[in-house]
């Protein structure tokens, strides 16, 4: 019997890519809809806003002194690379969210950027150890390009919901469609479900 070339020794799908996915390797390919700022640690802010019963700022030292977490795992882009098995360090959304102590009516969170970019969230995708402040990749600090010197990460969504270059979340009772949400991307955006587009 003849094997038809192409078939033999096919390489088996990697079962963490989801449908229509690629394993970029090593590259982090630098997609954005707007000019890379350049923000300083000392002048960096994040804040915790809207329906919560204690409004929080923090400055760049005090998110230090926070206990830190770590994310090992994939991230997802819409325009279809995934990155394997990497490492970010920061702080859970979670720990921001116990010092502003949510109000029962808050449902969602509007992540904003220091560029104006926002993107919205339901505020259950971002609890229950599933979203981060993260300041380092891989053991190094995260770089401008990649929204440093911290970006939004929430790694179970397609990367333009873990918005680059994060000042806050603001808490709302209804969802408010952010930068792409408005321009024709899915409203939720889970890969495995393929969400990339108003429709999908």
């Amino acid at each position: 019997m003849n094997i038809t070339r192409g078939f033999h020794n096919r390489k088996p799908r990697d079962p963490r890519l989801p449908p229509g996915q690629y394993d970029v390797g090593s590259n982090w390919p630098v997609l954005t809809a707007e000019a890379t700022p350049t923000l300083h640690t000392e002048d960096w802010t994040f804040s915790v806003q809207g329906l919560v019963e204690e409004p929080t700022v923090w400055t760049w030292e005090q998110m230090q002194a926070l206990p830190d977490s770590t994310y090992s795992g994939d991230i997802h882009c819409v325009t279809t690379w995934s990155r394997l098995g990497i490492n970010f360090r920061g702080v859970s959304v979670d720990t921001l969210l116990a010092a502003a102590r949510p109000l029962p009516s808050a449902s969602f969170v509007l992540a904003t950027s220091y560029t104006g970019y926002t993107t919205n969230l339901p505020l259950a995708d971002v609890t229950g150890g599933q979203a981060w402040v993260a300041w380092e990749f891989e053991g190094e600090p995260l770089t401008r390009a990649h929204g440093g010197p911290a970006r939004l990460l929430v790694p179970h969504l397609y990367f333009w919901k873990s918005a680059k270059w994060v000042s806050g979340l603001q808490l709302l009772d209804h969802d408010q469609p952010g930068f792409w949400e408005q321009n024709g991307y899915h409203n939720h955006g889970d890969p495995w479900l393929e969400e990339r587009y108003q429709g999908d």
